[in-house]
């Protein structure tokens, strides 16, 4: 019974204990309520707002560092990814370039192409679809925008010279074995290149055409040998960062396909894009061909690996060369084609003849006519000079009134 007694007077003493202490509490809150002019809650809220503030701090140095590091991480295995893209991107293939000129030894050789009148020449041209050029000593030069017309030409030229039975039925005979001859040539070389990257199940048509950029070159670079090189790098890339090696592999395949078409005209980014959507390739793979110039803004990242692979393939040192001379010449020409347009004062070529960039005499020309000049500077362009890419022609209009000081 005593027992019981002491706990339950234990018991009321620790009640009364706590209710002094939540007095005190409340009495010391209160104090500092009236001290501070804030509420208890008020002073609550600005002291949670204070922690969240340092931590958004401390998380947002995190992260900042976080991102540093990331940077440096992502810039080496950047270089990583590219080094060894481009190593796999090495081949033991030597280039060959188109000739264009046949030596020969005498000027008797000369007569006998000319023939009676010059019926075996103009038979020759009429058959290869190619000119004839006799006028230098020692040297027949075979001209054409069709590199397998002249090679064509170039061969066959060269059989008829060694068989000595120069004459029109002959001549047609030859040229049509070459030409049978160089159609297997070209698709086995199509093949070949088809294979060397592991793209298969590709229209017949398709593959001779990749064939003909066995004689074919773009700055002196073959486009066999530059796109082998580009579908390897471009295929590595997009196995290390995980993009759709397939996509990747048919957009650098053909993203010059478009310079081995000439029965249309265009560029040969359009060019392209139309072939390959005539035998109904991907959408994905047009896109690449239709962006890796950045005509187009990129819609994938396969696009921008396919634009990454061209741009190490043809940018290496020693891959490809300008002719000054035809380059100067184009740049030359662009100008004075805008210059023949009424209203115009000045014009400048710039990044080697893809934009041209029109000074207009605002006097003599309004917003609306500027507009409609610089669209037809832009198809006389494309249709009288070959250029490399897309045009983009910047007509620029500026009226200025400056009084004299007095």
């Amino acid at each position: 019974m005593v027992n019981i007694l002491k706990s339950h007077t234990s018991d009321n003493d620790d009640v009364k204990t706590a209710a002094g202490n939540n007095d005190a509490r409340a009495s010391y809150i209160k104090k500092l309520e009236q001290v501070s002019h804030m509420s208890a809650d008020d002073a609550k809220q600005l002291l949670l707002e204070e922690v969240r503030n340092d931590a958004k701090r401390d998380i947002a140095k995190i992260i900042k560092d976080s991102e540093d590091e990331a940077k440096l991480v992502a810039h080496k295995k950047a270089q990583e990814i590219l080094v060894d893209a481009m190593r796999h991107g090495a081949i033991d293939i030597l280039a060959e370039y188109t000739i264009s000129t046949i030596k020969i030894q005498d000027e008797e050789v000369k007569g006998r192409i000319i023939g009676k009148e010059g019926r075996n020449i103009r038979s020759f041209e009429n058959v290869t679809g190619v000119d004839v050029d006799l006028d230098e000593a020692g040297i027949i030069r075979l001209s054409s925008f069709d590199p397998v017309r002249r090679e064509i030409a170039r061969r066959s030229l060269e059989i008829l010279i060694k068989d000595t039975r120069i004459q029109p039925v002959r001549i047609e005979e030859v040229v049509e074995e070459t030409r049978k001859i160089l159609e297997k040539i070209m698709f086995e070389e199509g093949e070949k290149l088809c294979h060397a990257v592991g793209a298969y199940n590709i229209h017949p048509d398709l593959i001779a055409m990749l064939g003909r950029f066995k004689f074919r070159t773009s700055y002196g670079q073959n486009l066999i040998i530059h796109t082998l090189e580009e579908t390897k790098i471009g295929m590595q890339i997009a196995h290390e960062i995980g993009a759709n090696v397939d996509i990747v592999k048919l957009g650098c395949l053909f993203h010059d396909i478009g310079k081995v078409v000439f029965d249309k005209e265009g560029s040969h980014v359009t060019l392209g894009a139309e072939l390959l959507q005539k035998y109904q390739m991907p959408k994905e793979v047009i896109n690449c061909v239709l962006e890796h110039h950045e005509d187009k803004p990129f819609s994938s990242i396969e696009s921008v690996i396919v634009y990454i692979g061209d741009a190490i393939s043809g940018g290496r040192p020693g891959a490809r060369h300008e002719d000054y001379e035809e380059y100067a010449k184009r740049m030359k020409d662009m100008e004075a084609i805008a210059k023949s347009f009424t209203g115009v004062d000045d014009a400048y070529a710039f990044e080697a003849g893809r934009e041209l960039r029109v000074i207009v005499n605002p006097g003599k020309l309004d917003d609306v006519e500027t507009t409609i000049v610089a669209k037809q500077i832009k198809d006389e362009v494309d249709r009288r000079l070959i250029v490399p890419g897309v045009v983009r022609v910047t007509a620029i209009r500026e009226f200025r009134v400056s009084e004299p000081k007095e």
